[in-house]
């Protein structure tokens, strides 16, 4: 069990939230576009001042949830209110991806990780949810299954930069987490395939 399958409960968290949105007028594209807007910003922010505050790290945590919280008010404004379009779509599925690498990278910087190890979490990332979002094009749902997705990949990173933040680093003993994570995000790819593959008659 992933965090995504906890995902209909905290949609029924938000939803007195989302009403009120809507009724002011906010739109389900804005809401993208500041999630993703803020992500980038504060993944520029990290890289930028981590030599020199490293409990900047401290603030991942916080704002993964809030953007978990942003990601399904967009899709409930959308899917329940009448504010599915094309573009929606295509600004809810890029800005994810941009949102991830742009949070992820800074860890790069972090002992003990690495340019290589964060680097290639990064790229499985976006090959997992590539894959995942290919459902549709060959008459498959969108797939969100697998034993990393982008919930557990939040809870993760946030919980980190929190502890990094808190402790002004992390242990060496971490150094081979990356990898591990790169295997998981593999493991999620080819079980989005396969989940893909299965949904369509022979």
């Amino acid at each position: 069990m992933t965090l995504y399958a906890l995902k209909p409960r905290f949609q029924n968290l938000l939803r007195p939230l989302v009403g009120r949105l809507v009724v002011a007028g906010v739109t389900a594209n804005q809401v993208t576009v500041a999630a993703a807007t803020g992500s980038v910003l504060l993944g520029a922010i990290m890289a930028w001042r981590l030599e020199a505050s490293p409990g900047i790290l401290i603030l991942l945590g916080p704002w993964l949830l809030l953007r978990m919280g942003l990601n399904a008010v967009d899709g409930m404004m959308a899917r329940e209110h009448g504010q599915c379009s094309r573009l929606g779509a295509l600004l809810n599925e890029t800005g994810d991806v941009v949102s991830d690498a742009a949070l992820y990278a800074p860890f790069a910087l972090i002992f003990p990780f690495g340019a290589a190890g964060i680097g290639a979490v990064v790229v499985l990332s976006m090959l997992s949810e590539f894959v995942g979002v290919l459902g549709p094009t060959i008459g498959a749902a969108r797939r969100y299954d697998g034993p990393f997705g982008k919930s557990d990949r939040a809870l993760l990173f946030g919980t980190l930069g929190v502890w990094a933040g808190l402790a002004g680093g992390l242990p060496g003993w971490l150094g081979p987490l990356p990898w591990l994570l790169s295997l998981l995000l593999l493991l999620t790819t080819i079980q989005r395939a396969r989940g893909a593959l299965a949904e369509i008659p022979t």
